[in-house]
């Protein structure tokens, strides 16, 4: 927490945590360390003291939780990548991971915390909205996640209009024009059924997307506007 106090005077604007946290950290027992574990509060309180908002990656993809076998629609993507499979054992159960994770934002209401990848659960946007609703201190990305939105495509347009304010634009990626061509497309187009990788098929999935055709406002909200929100840009 001290260490936030010296960054922010060097010009930081945030704090990101990566996914080790819930997965892979463990205390000096060699105990697995919750997501909502009370030995951290004093990070999350000084962030919203300070006014960093956190950017938080917590589990992963739901497939990647299910059994590593040629029934797993990201089978493909884990067999280029066989550390990305959490199985349960060892590795906690997804569920456990994202209600800790609800748990962390709502008891530190006062922290401003952002979702990476539609808040690790676009397979589910009706508990990701649940949980928009219920905490107002929580904000989402949508980086890396166009295969997910992209193939309940009624479901996400309904999603993004209605909390259009709560929405930041992400890649996952460095800025790369084919990279920023996709997401364009998947935002702004009601192109129908196209390959939502920068490669071919498969990528991150087996299938292709529509896009969602998004009205201007909302993505100038989108694109700009509630990320500077965040950051209290003016």
């Amino acid at each position: 927490a001290k260490r936030l106090h010296a960054q922010k005077e060097r010009g930081s604007q945030g704090l990101k945590i990566w996914k080790p946290l819930g997965l892979h950290v463990k205390d000096y027992k060699g105990k697995l360390v919750d997501v909502n574990d009370e030995r951290l509060f004093p990070i999350w309180e000084t962030a919203g003291e300070l006014g960093f908002p956190v950017l938080i990656h917590v589990a992963d993809p739901v497939a990647f939780f299910d059994p590593i076998d040629e029934t797993n629609e990201r089978w493909e993507e884990i067999g280029a990548n066989p550390d990305w499979a959490f199985t349960s054992p060892p590795f906690p159960k997804f569920m456990h991971i994202m209600n800790c994770f609800k748990n962390l934002v709502s008891r530190h209401s006062s922290t401003t915390f952002i979702g990476a990848h539609v808040g690790c659960y676009g397979e589910n946007l009706g508990w990701v909205g649940q949980m928009l609703d219920e905490c107002p201190n929580y904000y989402i990305d949508f980086s890396a996640r166009l295969g997910e939105l992209g193939r309940q495509p009624y479901t996400a347009r309904k999603f993004f209009i209605q909390y259009q304010d709560r929405i930041l634009f992400g890649t996952d990626a460095s800025p790369d024009i084919d990279s920023y061509r996709l997401f364009y497309r998947f935002l702004e187009t009601d192109d129908e059924y196209f390959n939502y990788n920068t490669s071919e098929v498969p990528g991150q999935g087996r299938w292709y997307v529509h896009g969602m055709y998004l009205p201007d406002d909302v993505l100038k909200k989108i694109y700009q506007e509630n990320a500077k929100k965040v950051l209290k840009i003016t």
